[in-house]
């Protein structure tokens, strides 16, 4: 569960912004902010899903405050999946998974160069990556289509628990494959 400490902005997000979309947001980029000035006090570099969830928060809560009534409030649900894809599609074109800072907070650092573990957080990425896009691309039709806010949400929450769940299954899977002599798949 070490990944969740690195979605606590977003879930902030969520619940302030049932109040107030504007207090939501400033909430959010405190907390991501305080996630990166952590990471300078302990000499840890920003990893990039930090920096960008700060930025995204940065740049809503200065939409949100200069207009109330933007006509981005709406959207935010899926904006929000939608950057949160865009993140982790760059962290893999760029060869640094994001889900690598997380795995390394729990995993040996004699581990860390290892070509399973490599693929391991490459292949989750990709499902955390595919899961951000579909929910983004479902919230958007929902939000068009004038859905209940009901469904919205159980579409948020399945986009994170199916990628949560094959997280926290899918390295045993991969470890047993391969001490079997089969490939990782």
């Amino acid at each position: 569960m070490s990944y969740l400490r690195s979605f606590i902005p977003w879930l902030v997000f969520v619940a302030v912004s049932t109040a107030d979309w504007r207090w939501g947001a400033a909430a959010a980029l405190v907390s991501a902010g305080s996630q990166v000035l952590q990471g300078r006090r302990t000499g840890s570099p920003a990893d990039l899903l930090t920096v960008s969830t700060a930025v995204y928060f940065a740049a809503l809560t200065a939409v949100a405050f200069a207009d109330p009534d933007s006509p981005v409030h709406p959207w935010t649900a899926a904006l929000s999946l939608g950057w949160l894809a865009l993140t982790a599609w760059v962290s893999l074109a760029i060869r640094r998974p994001f889900t690598l800072v997380i795995a390394k907070r729990t995993v040996p650092s004699e581990l860390w160069e290892h070509p399973l573990f490599r693929r391991v957080n490459v292949v989750i990425t990709a499902v955390w990556a595919a899961s951000f896009t579909v929910t983004a691309a479902a919230l958007a039709g929902l939000r068009e289509a004038g859905a209940p806010a009901g469904a919205a949400v159980a579409v948020q929450v399945a986009g994170f628990a199916i990628p949560a769940v094959f997280t926290a299954r899918y390295p045993a899977r991969a470890r047993a494959k391969a001490r079997s002599g089969n490939p990782v798949a």
